[in-house]
């Protein structure tokens, strides 16, 4: 099957990657809906889907910015073997587009090529009010307090998509168009049970879809290959494959 998929990205001139929570589990970030995710439990009497809400932010700024630094922002993690494996493809002249419901940035600090964060990332953050933009080492240096613009004293958001919030349209575009481009669409470590970023799989129309997670998917059935495995074992197996094509 590794074989298989090894063919189709030679001959391919666009890959396209959906990546979930699983791929950086191996960076020490936990996933949110395992049976240890972050999901199963309570925190300071709140579900984390309540805490990490629009209207909860604005409500009890300190609550969700004790929860946002505890458990969210994991500012020593760095990309694993799965972040370098595109790292490699992309070295190897392929075109790449990441498309990843992930917020940590590790994507980006791996050079993954085009990566389009559907969710945003941990490494923007806005004033609520005047919408000056701070960085990440700001947000750490105001680690666990309620973080307020220098500016106006506003409230300064994470630029990550809470619920009760859309996703960016424009990013949505841009998204569905590399899935509809892509010669090879890889999906790894994700569930995908969240909507509506679940449902972009379902514009892949070429016939060579990869999914890679541990456990199971609602999608499995839609897929031509299936490796219930950890992400970067298999993507370094296919690497390997590759890599042997070019010898």
């Amino acid at each position: 099957m590794i074989q298989s998929v090894v063919k189709s990205i030679i001959e391919a001139k666009k890959i396209v990657f959906f990546t979930g929570a699983g791929v950086s589990t191996e960076s020490g970030i936990p996933d949110f809906r395992s049976s240890k995710g972050l999901y199963n439990e309570k925190y300071y009497g709140y579900n984390p889907e309540t805490i990490l809400s629009h209207d909860f932010f604005f409500s009890h700024p300190e609550i969700f910015y004790r929860f946002y630094y505890d458990n969210i922002i994991h500012d020593n993690a760095k990309p694993n073997a799965f972040h370098y494996g595109i790292t490699k493809l992309t070295r190897m002249n392929f075109d790449v587009t990441v498309v990843t419901q992930n917020i940590d940035d590790l994507h980006n600090m791996a050079s993954n090529g085009i990566v389009l964060e559907l969710h945003g990332s941990i490494s923007n953050n806005h004033c609520t009010k005047c919408n000056q933009h701070y960085n990440l080492n700001y947000m750490l240096l105001n680690r666990n307090k309620t973080v307020r613009c220098d500016l106006c004293n506003s409230l300064v958001k994470p630029d990550i998509v809470l619920y009760e919030e859309d996703l960016n349209e424009f990013l949505i575009e841009r998204s569905i168009k590399a899935i509809t481009e892509a010669d090879v669409m890889i999906v790894a470590g994700t569930s995908l049970s969240v909507y509506p970023a679940a449902s972009f799989i379902d514009f892949y129309k070429k016939n060579c879809l990869c999914i890679i997670n541990k456990s199971t998917t609602l999608h499995d059935s839609k897929a031509d290959y299936v490796f219930h495995d950890s992400c970067s074992a298999v993507l370094n197996r296919i690497i390997e494959g590759l890599e042997k094509y070019h010898e």
